[in-house]
């Protein structure tokens, strides 16, 4: 039988315009006003600290486990900043970052601070921001994202809804099923995948065999690029055309940031089992808020002093998150019996034994903790 051959029309791009030796690309630098670029590097900033203060707080007890996001601050504040108030933003469960330029930075970290203390009341977003909870099951989000996408389009609006996850998540059916449904009706999401180098403790190449995690946007005929994700003016350029595309009926993009976790997965993760010290050096060195800053400093909008004043008020803009969540988390009291609720209409049998034990279980240890 003769064979037909056919030819694809599309390449995948790897961009980069601020590499980590300081080099830039004057050409292809984008065109951000001052007041952008100062705010973003605030957020950057902010979320590095506050991960920093969430992982002190883990190891006091005083949260749960949580995902720290050190690292990847460029790949989710450079793609957030081109959303409106009145789009919408699909997070995994690392987007730290992104809920801080999101929202009120104060309330996104008290409510992070609740989310990780394991009060659900800290998933609950204001009606006006349009921001959905974290998605802890690997890549559910994307299919939710494109769902949310669809319904716009129906509407005929100009929003946009992007949703984030990593490199583990291109091995799960969902974000197949998203991408394939998106490319088909041409939804208006842009899909951020932060390719972090692992999946836990699996490695990149151990979970696709591809070149390019962006290269399997061709498969569902939709564009695909691969940036340099600790590059923040890079990822700025990249998702300003994405979304562009997208609003104005263009269809969804595939973008996948290469950056690195230089932290834990998460605070239940020991990373030396599975990654060596010398590899983490080398990501060190192209670590996205140490180029970001060298930037402005280099264009005259930041110095010493500039960075002193600002760590000193993130550090009290931190501090008042944290005596706010503790003193909710304090009037909110034990909701440890609240997992079992509001998943029933009638709870069956063998959840509300399980709810049975767990509470005499906590009876036990509340009359132990008095009589000590």
């Amino acid at each position: 039988m003769p064979r037909e051959v056919i030819e694809l029309e599309q390449q995948i791009e790897h961009l980069s315009i601020l590499d980590e030796n300081g080099q830039l690309d004057d050409d292809l630098e984008p065109d951000i006003d001052e007041a952008t670029l100062l705010a973003m590097h605030r957020t950057m900033l902010l979320a590095r600290r506050f991960d920093e203060r969430m992982l002190s707080l883990q190891r006091q007890g005083r949260i749960g486990t949580f995902a720290p996001v050190k690292g990847q601050e460029a790949a989710q504040v450079g793609t957030a900043a081109h959303l409106d108030q009145d789009d919408w933003m699909i997070p995994s469960f690392r987007e730290t970052a992104v809920a801080l330029w999101r929202g009120d930075a104060t309330k996104s970290m008290v409510n992070l601070l609740l989310v990780n203390g394991g009060f659900f009341q800290g998933g609950r977003m204001p009606p006006e921001q349009r921001d959905l909870p974290i998605a802890v099951p690997v890549g559910s989000q994307t299919v939710h994202a494109v769902g949310i996408g669809y319904g716009m389009k129906y509407r005929d609006t100009n929003q946009v809804a992007m949703v984030y996850f990593g490199d583990g998540a291109t091995s799960e059916g969902d974000s197949h099923e998203a991408l394939n449904f998106a490319g088909v009706f041409q939804t208006p999401v842009v899909f951020v995948c932060q390719n972090n180098q692992y999946a836990i403790s699996v490695p990149r190449e151990r979970q696709s065999h591809a070149k390019t995690l962006a290269q399997k946007a061709l498969a569902y005929g939709l564009p695909g690029l691969q940036v340099d994700g600790n590059d923040i003016l890079a990822v700025y350029a990249a998702a300003q055309e994405a979304v562009a595309r997208a609003r104005e009926g263009g269809g969804p993009t595939l973008l996948e940031c290469v950056t690195y976790r230089l932290s834990l997965h998460t605070t239940a993760d020991d990373p030396t089992r599975y990654r060596d010290e010398e590899e983490v050096e080398k990501w060190e060195q192209r670590d996205p808020l140490d180029r970001f800053q060298s930037y402005l400093k280099e264009k005259e909008l930041l110095d010493e002093d500039d960075l002193d004043a600002l760590e000193e008020e993130l550090a009290d803009q931190i501090q008042e998150a944290v005596d706010e969540a503790e003193s909710q988390m304090d009037a909110l009291g034990d909701e440890t019996l609240s997992m079992f609720e509001h998943i029933y209409a009638e709870m069956p049998p063998y959840l509300q034994q399980q709810r049975d034990y767990l509470a005499a279980e906590l009876d036990q240890r509340e009359k132990e903790g008095a009589n000590a």
